[in-house]
This record gives C-alpha cells, sequence and structure tokens, in this order.
C-alpha cells in the first residue's frame, strides 16, 4: 500500500468539534449534507481545508456517523462537483448510483455531488476529499459518473501515483493557501483527469479504432496551441487524414475540431491567469500567447467558457 502520511503534524491542532458543531462544518465546507449519528455524545470530529482556484481540499476526522446527499438537497442547484475521496484511515462505504464501494487505506473513490449518495462510517476514520467543479475535470460528465462509487486500490498503477500526491498534500495544506497553491491543484486535476481517462479507456469497446486516433490528434493540438495556423486542415495534413476523416472522428464523441482547440486554449489563458507566478503579463498577452490576438474576442469567449471575465480571474489570483 502507498505511504499515507499523517496528517495532523501538518498544521496546529484544532479544537475537536462536538456533532452539532461538525454536522454545521461539514455542509460549510463542502456541499449541504444529512449528517446523522446514532449517538451524539459522545463525538469528536475534526475538519481542515484548504482551496485554491475552485478546488478545495479538506481532511476530516471523526467518530462514526453516517452522510447523506439527499435528493431535495441536490435540487438546491449549487455549484457541481466531483468529490475523490482518499481514505486515510478506518474504513469507509460509499453508495450512488446502484453501487457501492467499500473504502480502506489507500483507497480512492470519486462521487458526484450532482446526484444523491450515501456515506457511512462505522468505525473511527480519517479521510482526505477533493471537490473539484465539474468543468475542471477535462471528461465527460456522464462517463465519470458512471465510474462513481467504484474503488480504485491505491496499490495499483495511477491510482498509487494519485493516491501518494494527494496524501502528501493532505500532510502540508499549507500548501495549497500558499503562492503555489493554484499549480498544485491544477497538478491534482490533471493528475486525477489522467487516472479516471486510462479507466475509461479501459472500459471502452476496443472495436472503435477512431480512438487511438482521436487521442494522437488531441495530443496533437495541446502541443501547438499557440500556433495560429492551428486548424482542421492543418491538423488533418499532420495526421496524413483528410479534413472530412478528421471531423467524422470527432462527431463520434460528441465533439468539434474547432470547438475543442477553443476549449482547450481557454483553459491554458485560464491556467496562467490564476498563476500568481505569471501575474506581471498583461491579460492581453497571454490570450495572445495561446491563440487569441483579439483582446475583445478573448474576453468574451473567456466569459462564455467560465462564467466571469479573464480580469477578475487575474485579480483574484493577484489578490492570494
Amino acid at each position: 500500500m502507498p505511504h499515507v502520511p499523517e496528517t495532523s503534524a501538518a498544521q496546529p491542532t484544532l479544537a475537536p468539534l462536538d456533532f452539532t458543531e461538525f454536522s454545521a462544518i461539514v455542509s460549510q465546507s463542502f456541499v449541504p449534507l444529512r449528517v446523522h449519528v446514532d449517538r451524539p455524545e459522545p463525538f469528536r470530529g475534526e475538519v481542515r481545508t484548504a482551496s485554491s482556484d475552485e478546488v478545495h481540499l479538506s481532511v476530516v476526522t471523526a467518530d462514526a456517523h453516517d452522510i447523506q446527499r439527499t435528493p431535495a438537497l441536490v435540487a438546491r442547484k449549487e455549484q457541481r462537483y466531483f468529490k475523490l475521496g482518499l481514505q486515510l484511515s478506518g474504513t469507509g462505504l460509499l453508495i450512488q448510483d446502484g453501487r457501492e464501494a467499500v473504502v480502506r487505506p489507500g483507497d480512492l473513490a470519486i462521487y458526484d455531488t450532482n446526484t444523491p449518495y450515501s456515506l457511512v462510517f462505522e468505525e473511527r476514520f480519517s479521510t482526505a476529499v477533493l471537490m473539484v467543479p465539474h468543468r475542471l475535470i477535462e471528461l465527460p460528465t456522464d462517463a465519470v459518473r458512471g465510474m462513481t462509487a467504484t474503488t480504485l486500490s491505491g496499490e495499483d498503477g495511477l491510482a498509487r501515483v494519485v493516491s501518494g500526491f494527494l496524501g502528501g498534500l493532505a500532510g502540508q495544506l499549507e500548501q495549497l493557501d500558499g503562492p503555489v497553491g493554484a499549480r498544485l491543484a491544477r497538478n491534482a486535476v490533471d493528475l486525477v483527469t489522467t487516472m479516471y481517462a486510462q479507466q475509461l479507456d479501459l472500459a471502452r469497446d476496443a472495436d472503435k479504432p477512431h480512438r487511438p486516433m482521436l487521442r494522437r490528434v488531441q495530443a496533437y493540438i495541446d502541443e501547438h496551441l499557440p500556433l495560429p495556423d492551428l486548424n482542421p486542415s492543418t491538423i488533418a495534413a499532420a495526421h496524413f487524414i483528410s479534413t472530412r476523416h478528421l471531423h467524422a472522428i470527432f462527431h463520434e464523441e460528441g465533439l468539434t475540431v474547432s470547438s475543442w482547440i477553443r476549449s482547450r486554449r481557454l483553459d491554458r489563458c485560464r491556467r496562467e491567469l490564476v498563476d500568481p507566478l505569471a501575474a506581471h503579463r498583461p491579460v492581453s498577452e497571454v490570450a495572445a500567447r495561446w491563440g487569441f490576438p483579439d483582446a475583445a474576442h478573448f474576453s468574451r469567449a473567456f466569459r462564455a467558457e467560465f462564467g466571469e471575465p479573464p480580469s477578475a480571474v487575474r485579480a483574484r489570483a493577484i489578490a492570494g
């Protein structure tokens, strides 16, 4: 099993919470939840949380209890998140979408705040929870939902890498609130996305020959995003296929070439705008670096994609 570090020494010890305090803090730290315990007294729990760029990492240590995300709570329409749990100690049970996942120390399991779920802890436990908005996981949302409440052993493959990274970060939560927090958050999201992308590739039918080509094309696009002449014609020529074939490959996955390029460029811009180490670059320069020479067009596209102007994202990053 990958090493799961002790988390209590990384930050000052917090006063243990009683059940009423713990229940309130859990809903404030994540999304509204119903917390239940058979015996409210005695009960002790702790929640430590850090965040950067809409990505939150929390470490919860508590006595036995149950948590429910009910249909009524889901209906409140808060921000939609995927939550990836890394079990640090004790054993838990996650129930969602008709599946059940038993998680033991080192194990990972993902769940979705946009559909009901239950968490059951029958003994004292500790868990790290990475909470990420749907749109930052660059995979089809429905595909990720198909993997909720499925245990990934922290002893295997990429899950071992993710488990080790999140476990280390859980032991140094203050780093996420610090100057490199945005990069750490992005690294965590990238690792999680890569892990589940691999799981999706393994689960998909092997008789669809367009998928290896699609992945090669998407990797090529990522490598050439700054080029002003990146378009379907140049991409098709680089892969010795027709533009019609290229469009068909993307259409099979419900995508278009142009929208994929645009989305990836906007994502690169956003990464740079939230990075304090790139704060010296004007917004217009960042936009031009990633294929948006027209500042007004970039601002409109950015707002449409992320719901706020690029200047607001930059100002928040500078403010810390």
